[in-house]
């Protein structure tokens, strides 16, 4: 799994490519440790490119939100696959996380 990571303007893009599951969620997670770090005021993951995701995705996600809230960045979701916005329905995530559209969007959300 590739991950893109872009600075616009206080926002920064986060983009995983390929499945996001146990064997690669780490760059997930350290991509956004490491964005998270910095501190912006806004960080989407654009999640067009995750075809699938499995719960150590999900739980990679559920922890990047833990830090965003403490040190009040915004974390937006966009992009998700019909696969991968399915699983945050079923656990209800999609109440918890704010999801959009696409990465535009997002950077306004």
């Amino acid at each position: 799994m590739q991950v893109h990571v872009e600075n616009h303007s206080g926002t920064t893009v986060i983009a995983p490519q390929g499945d996001v599951d146990l064997s690669t969620s780490r760059d997930l997670q350290s991509s956004l440790r490491k964005a998270m770090d910095a501190r912006p005021a806004r960080v989407v993951v654009d999640l067009a490119k995750v075809p699938y995701m499995d719960s150590s995705g999900v739980a990679t996600l559920v922890e990047a939100m833990q830090i965003a809230r403490k040190q009040s960045t915004r974390l937006v979701l966009c992009g998700m696959q019909e696969k991968v916005r399915s699983i945050f329905e079923i656990a209800r995530l999609d109440r918890v996380f704010t999801i959009v559209g696409g990465v535009e969007e997002a950077v306004t959300a």
